[in-house]
């Protein structure tokens, strides 16, 4: 009965506690990895250019010239071909 429950917890670490702090390390390097310029989608679905960056704040320049501010946890990806092409 004890290898059962050894069983399902090495069933439940190797499909979902591993594969999440997975992504959650790939998405802390893409957001410490943005810099002035970088095309970046948030997650509200805002495509825009990275104008200002600080610590915990983001100012983005959308399509249309409005600049917003951002939580920097708030950029769902980068558009990296886009930013590589600006820079």
């Amino acid at each position: 009965m004890l290898l059962v429950w050894v069983a399902m917890g090495a069933i439940f670490y190797f499909l979902l506690i591993r594969p999440q702090r997975k992504r959650q390390q790939e998405t802390r390097e893409m957001q410490s990895s943005l810099q002035v310029g970088s095309k970046v989608v948030t997650i509200g679905g805002l495509h825009g250019v990275v104008d200002m960056l600080d610590e915990k704040i983001i100012v983005i320049e959308s399509p249309d010239g409005s600049k917003l501010t951002f939580d920097r946890h708030a950029i769902r990806s980068i558009d990296k071909e886009e930013s590589g092409a600006q820079a």
